[in-house]
């Protein structure tokens, strides 16, 4: 059962600093997106270096984490079957390429001396474990990161329902999704510099608003699960950190009601 981050024991060690982070188990939403940096396609290497560094921290403090990560960044099932390409082989094509950027997050991450494991829905036994609950949990308990890849292992599914349901089966206490922005605004904060950015909303405030937070299928899971959500900007540096610690970092999506 998930917990909000105020109902959570504080069970994480004391850093340099003194400070316990405020989550001992978490979710981390990683587009595909996130990872191109300053390349116009694939992967940029210094943004994943930087990516692992950001997480090596948070494993510091004795958090345990999951990272669920797409696809964007090489291939979306979605536009492609715009192109010609049937929906379904698109989105097993997307699949792959969540594999593709869980083995080179993997790379970046033991490269700094952490053990990690690469866990994928659809069978490729060369190169991730099945994605088996239990399996995930004894590894977050041993202090390892688990990577998720292969999305939800069936067609018509995004990777942010992929990461909803994830964190619901590992007994997760919360789902960062890391954005291109620092939270959920009123509207493109690109296209509208007007646009204002919330600090807190709940969930049937963003089914009401009709804001692009994740899909409704991965909203609806949260809420059915009682499941926060914390939207944020992960290339701000610290940012990661700064959200397991309870600062007040980009926008948290939960049950209250905003006053």
């Amino acid at each position: 059962m998930t917990q909000d981050a105020a109902d959570v024991d504080v069970t994480g060690p004391v850093g340099s600093d003194g400070r316990r982070p405020v989550f001992s188990r978490i979710v981390l939403k990683l587009s595909g997106e996130a990872l191109v940096g300053s390349e116009a396609y694939g992967i940029d290497m210094e943004t994943l270096r930087r990516i692992a560094q950001q997480i090596q921290r948070v494993v510091e403090r004795g958090v345990q984490i999951a990272i669920v990560v797409g696809g964007g960044n090489i291939v979306r099932g979605t536009d492609i079957s715009r192109h010609g390409i049937e929906r379904v082989t698109g989105d097993y094509m997307g699949m792959l390429a969540t594999v593709i950027n869980a083995l080179s997050l993997r790379d970046a991450i033991e490269r700094l001396g952490m053990q990690c494991r690469v866990q994928s829905a659809i069978a490729m036994q060369q190169v991730a474990e099945p994605f088996i609950p239990l399996r995930t949990i004894r590894h977050l308990e041993k202090g390892r990161v688990v990577i998720l890849a292969g999305g939800h292992g069936s067609p018509f599914f995004t990777t942010d329902t992929t990461a909803a349901l994830r964190a619901a089966e590992i007994g997760a206490e919360v789902l960062l999704k890391a954005t291109q922005v620092d939270g959920i605004y009123t509207a493109d904060p690109i296209r509208d510099p007007t646009a204002t950015r919330f600090a807190h909303l709940s969930y049937l405030e963003v089914l009401t608003r009709g804001l692009t937070v994740m899909d409704n299928t991965a909203l609806t899971l949260c809420m059915d699960n009682k499941m926060p959500i914390i939207v944020f900007d992960l290339h701000a540096e610290g940012n990661l950190e700064r959200v397991i610690l309870g600062e007040p970092v980009g926008t948290r999506v939960d049950s209250e009601v905003t006053k």
